[in-house]
């Protein structure tokens, strides 16, 4: 299936793109007027751009039903500030509610059951409930058009954080990945939440270069078992591992012990064993049990 965007009504093209391009953080924003209104909405066009200086964008786009423009907006160009509240799973459907087109004037903090809690550096209020804020000033809003759905990008230099005791790791220095389920926005009404359910790690490469999978043997490249994402577990060695005459493993013997007489049968039970060992992060182990086999 192909699709011309150009050739789509601006609803249709917004709902591919978002389906597509997910998940997505939500940039929470309370932002005030010259008179002193409050407006709190969430934005799921949001994202880290820079850290030096620290640098945040997020984009109250034009409404592609009718090319009018968003309190936020509004606010932001005529007081340069803003508080971005970072979305958890504890406040998202409330963080739902604030997005309903109130007249302006109405107070979203309000209407979403929100606490109000004063900023140290900006004029906004912060939202107490959020376990980590932002306070923010507006370097540059930048407009990506003049057309219903053209987005308006509000450049935000990070000037605070406030962090929540309760989500730092056990030495107080750094948030826990895991206290935190962070909520990201998908397409239509969907959302996903971070738990550690489906939490994961990937090491990243090193200072030394990952030999690549244009590297590994033959046999293992072209494996029924191991999957694109074992091949690049494998690949991001700075050099291709021998034996360790000292490792030993049980599964390992066996396998020798009962395949041993039919060398395509035995190379497919180590990969498949590999396989097993990728999928909890132990490498080098499974670089072990494959070079126990051999291959081109």
């Amino acid at each position: 299936m192909k699709i011309e965007l150009a050739e789509l009504p601006i609803m249709q093209r917004q709902a591919w793109l978002q389906h597509a391009i997910a998940p997505r953080p939500i940039c929470f924003a309370s932002t005030i007027d010259r008179q002193g209104n409050v407006n709190l909405s969430p934005f799921s066009f949001f994202n880290l751009f820079s850290t030096n200086p620290p640098i945040v964008i997020f984009s109250p786009a034009r409404r592609g039903r009718n090319n009018t423009t968003k309190h936020t907006l509004e606010n932001v160009l005529e007081v340069p500030e803003c508080v971005i509240n970072i979305v958890d799973y504890s406040m998202v459907q409330q963080m739902s509610l604030s997005s309903c087109e109130f007249p302006k004037g109405v107070d979203e903090f309000v209407k979403a059951g929100f606490a109000k809690e004063p900023a140290s550096m900006v004029k906004p209020p912060m939202v107490k409930e959020a376990k980590i804020k932002l306070e923010c000033k507006i370097n540059e809003v930048k407009s990506l058009g003049e057309e219903g759905g053209a987005g308006q990008l509000v450049i935000a230099e990070v000037l605070c954080m406030h962090i929540d005791d309760s989500i730092l790791n056990e030495a107080g220095n750094m948030i826990d990945q895991t206290k935190l389920e962070l909520v990201a926005r998908l397409g239509g009404d969907w959302y996903c939440k971070v738990s550690t359910d489906n939490l994961f790690k990937v090491a990243k490469p090193n200072t030394a270069l990952g030999i690549g999978i244009d590297a590994l043997p033959d046999s293992i490249k072209n494996s029924s078992f191991l999957t694109g994402n074992h091949l690049g577990q494998l690949a991001n060695v700075h050099e291709l591992p021998s034996i360790d005459p000292a490792f030993s493993d049980d599964r390992l013997k066996n396998i020798i012990q009962y395949y041993g007489l039919t060398p395509n049968e035995m190379e497919q039970e180590l990969h498949k064993y590999a396989a097993e060992l990728l999928n909890q992060e132990k490498v080098q182990e499974a670089w072990q049990i494959l070079l126990s086999g051999t291959f081109d």
